[in-house]
């Protein structure tokens, strides 16, 4: 699938950024034109990240045309925007594979381009890594400059400002720019925000400003006037104020879609010294109507027909766990009180719309916060509540600290919800859920479970609420259930699992969703299937019963097999003198790309086919 270049003729003029930089500045406008529509032309034939690149085309444009990229450090914040980036850096012809299986990969990727200086997927990192680019940068002593582009959510997390804070404080010279696509600017207020970026970006203010610090230095009454002169100035019309006390220069709010104002702008800041804050006004799918009607439905976006101006709706019927999450979410809440959901900022992917409509007092989204969600709810239990912290496995690396320290330490009763465990698939290395059975079975304390189908998820969640010894998780993967009948809520017994199928020599002791995949190996070589449940307690009964009357021991998990669940059983056979063998399946000790879900299976071979060939192997040693 390839797109005719020749219907974009100022696009097909700029394959590089070098390129780029050749072309009149008055034909700026015509490729933004044409570079918006080759970005919609592509995503809806190859499904991607949409919305976001949509609102930044004219920034990329600009940024790419004054700043000497790749010389220039160009730090993109978590990557969903950097489409139209990745599109004028010499991977305009493989757009259309991006998020596939070796294809280009869904983020800014540092072995993908020269052009990428930071390996990004989770938010809030651009600030830290653009800081110390600048310091290299400093002591490089060759003039270059570096630029971080930071989203009006991601900004909210602490460590962006914990960033900016460091920086206010060391002086780099380098500048911050707040892609901010909350709201549109009328036609006045934004033509006066991009006269006053000119006047506050120029020399003739920079001289006065920094002169009148130099000058007045020594007078604190008169600079302290100058200060709130400034402050007035800029105050009619932009936020700017906490920047500032951070040790910014702050400018802005300007039009980020006005490209040669845009362009001017930023010309005029790649020459000032210190710290610099542009803050810009975007609209997130911006160009395409229904994206701009819908941005969170036109974030991330299958194949679809842009004439149609609709999203093809799945054809599978069955739901997938993330509903399953929030269903069973407003079942509790609808007889407990004291039950109380908390998201950072994952409300639509975690399944908590419904619930945070119908259960608004008990639903808390905290923004981008995945270390202050947990300690939140540690305050919460503290306080007689029952606080569930949905989660991505992937998002709460970012609060592992909390859990132990405030949570788990104090042995307080919170639910984590973990979804997306496992293979997620076409965001890569960045979001597979690969380590959490890893970092949370050493934790003391915690009791955690891994469902096989959509029904035992329910009963998990609700054993897991209803457990008040102590924390505890609940661990499922992205997309749908197996189509398993839903029964009625009834708390599981902590630490048991269930044998699925008795067969004879072999054992296969199954943690979580690969339950059908281990059922269709062991019909094939009559083995003895476990569904374990608990990945801590684990059924130390059960597994000892299996591993006496059986020649060889099979775990199998969709978690990195280094500390993962079958090392707990290798632990209770060496603790107990047990000598079966035991083979080991999970993820292996390397980063997984993007692929499908049953793509990477294959490739791992975690699916059926795979895991009897495994265990063949294994036999014919």
């Amino acid at each position: 699938m390839s797109i005719d270049i020749a219907k974009y003729p100022t696009l097909a003029l700029a394959e590089t950024p070098e390129e780029l930089r050749l072309l009149p500045k008055y034909t700026l406008p015509k490729l933004c034109d044409e570079l918006r529509q080759f970005l919609l032309n592509s995503v809806s034939r190859s499904s991607g990240h949409f919305a976001s690149g949509l609102g930044t085309v004219e920034l990329t444009v600009a940024l790419h045309y004054v700043y000497k990229t790749p010389f220039d450090n160009l730090v993109w914040d978590v990557g969903h925007q950097a489409y139209p980036h990745k599109i004028l850096t010499g991977r305009r012809d493989h757009i259309n594979t991006i998020r596939q299986k070796n294809g280009l990969h869904p983020f800014p990727w540092r072995d993908e381009s020269e052009y990428d200086t930071l390996c990004v997927g989770h938010s809030s990192t651009s600030i830290s890594a653009g800081l110390g680019m600048a310091i290299a940068a400093k002591h490089e002593d060759k003039g270059r400059k570096t630029v971080c582009v930071i989203g009006d959510g991601a900004i909210t997390a602490g460590m962006a400002f914990e960033a900016m804070n460091h920086a206010g404080d060391i002086d780099p010279d380098m500048l911050v720019i707040l892609n901010d696509n909350e709201m549109s600017i009328s036609e006045n207020v934004g033509a006066l925000n991009n006269h006053l970026a000119h006047l506050l970006s120029g020399k003739l203010y920079t001289t006065l400003r920094e002169g009148g610090k130099k000058v007045f230095s020594n007078l604190p009454p008169i600079k302290e006037l100058l200060k709130k002169t400034e402050e007035h100035l800029k105050g009619m019309v932009v936020p700017g104020t906490l920047f500032e006390e951070l040790g910014f220069n702050y400018i802005g709010p300007v039009d980020g879609h006005d490209v040669l104002a845009l362009t001017q702008t930023l010309k005029n800041m790649r020459e000032l010294k210190g710290p610099q804050f542009l803050h810009i006004m975007t609209k997130k799918g911006r160009g395409y109507a229904p994206a701009e009607k819908d941005p969170i439905g036109w974030h991330a976006v299958p194949k679809f027909d842009p004439a149609t101006g609709s999203l093809p709706k799945s054809s599978d019927t069955r739901p997938t766990f993330s509903k399953i999450f929030g269903d069973w979410l407003c079942e509790e809440a609808a007889h407990d009180k004291k039950l109380m959901a908390i998201t950072p900022a994952m409300r639509e992917g975690s399944g908590m719309v419904r619930f945070s409509r119908e259960y608004p007092e008990q639903y808390f989204d905290v923004a981008i916060a995945e270390q202050h969600s947990v300690t939140f709810a540690a305050g919460l239990a503290i306080g007689g509540y029952k606080p569930i912290v949905a989660i991505y496995s992937t998002f709460l690396q970012r609060a592992y600290d909390q859990v132990i320290h405030d949570v788990a330490i104090q042995n307080l009763p919170v639910l984590f919800a973990i979804d997306r465990g496992g293979i997620v698939g076409a965001d890569g290395q960045t979001h597979q859920g690969a380590f959490d059975l890893s970092f949370l079975r050493c934790i003391p304390n915690m009791v955690i479970m891994a469902p096989s189908d959509e029904n035992e998820c329910r009963q998990m969640l609700h054993t897991g609420h209803h457990y008040q010894n102590g924390p505890a998780a609940v661990r499922y993967p992205r997309g749908t259930g197996t189509g398993a009948e839903l029964q009625p809520l009834e708390e599981l017994p902590i630490g048991k699992g269930i044998v699925r199928r008795q067969g004879e020599r072999i054992a296969i002791l199954n943690f979580g969703t690969l339950l059908p995949d281990a059922l269709q190996s062991a019909e094939a070589l009559n083995a003895t299937v476990v569904d374990m449940r608990f990945i801590k307690p684990l059924d130390n009964q059960l597994v000892l019963e299996i591993a006496a009357s059986h020649d060889m021991l099979v775990t199998l998990e969709e978690n990195a097999i280094m500390g993962g669940a079958g090392s707990g059983i290798n632990e209770l056979l060496m603790q107990t003198g047990q000598p079966v063998p035991v083979l080991n399946l999970g993820l292996p000790d390397h980063f997984i790309p993007q692929g499908t879900q049953e793509e990477i299976r294959a490739d791992l071979g975690l699916d059926a086919t795979g895991i009897q060939h495994a265990i063949e192997k294994y036999l014919a040693k």
